[in-house]
């Protein structure tokens, strides 16, 4: 499988599966028009409730990762044409904001943020993605 699903994780098993399938499109494990597995096929594969793994796909579909085609199955989506600079900062600010929030109520200081995203970067150019501690 793509990814590994953690039920102690804090992270909704929904969202799990939703950032899986993203990562494993953003490294090209999923190609653009590859079938994905259906709900059903997906939920047994991996153990999950049904319910969890169409969540995800609604989600996938709604982000615009996946889409559905009638009768025929879910398909990873075309890439979109890259976002303009201001809107692809905006949508990085978006996300890194839970992240620095989460930072402060540690209380870590700001180079020591700056060093782990240094090294989230490392990881992922190392082909480890988001795992790794």
């Amino acid at each position: 499988m793509w990814f590994r699903v953690d039920p102690r994780s804090p992270t909704p098993v929904y969202r799990q599966v939703v950032e899986g399938v993203k990562e494993a499109v953003a490294k090209g494990v999923l190609a653009s028009g590859e079938r994905m597995p259906s709900v059903r096929e997906l939920a047994a594969r991996m153990t999950l409730n049904h319910n969890t793994v169409a969540r995800a796909y609604q989600e996938l579909v709604r982000e615009g990762v996946i889409e559905v085609v009638q009768g025929r199955g879910a398909f990873v989506s075309p890439r979109p044409p890259p976002l303009d600079r201001e809107r692809r900062v905006a949508a990085l600010l978006a996300a890194l904001r839970p992240v620095v929030r989460e930072a402060r109520y540690l209380e870590m200081e700001d180079e020591e943020v700056v060093d782990l995203v240094r090294r989230a970067l490392a990881d992922w150019r190392q082909g480890r993605g988001g795992e790794g501690a």
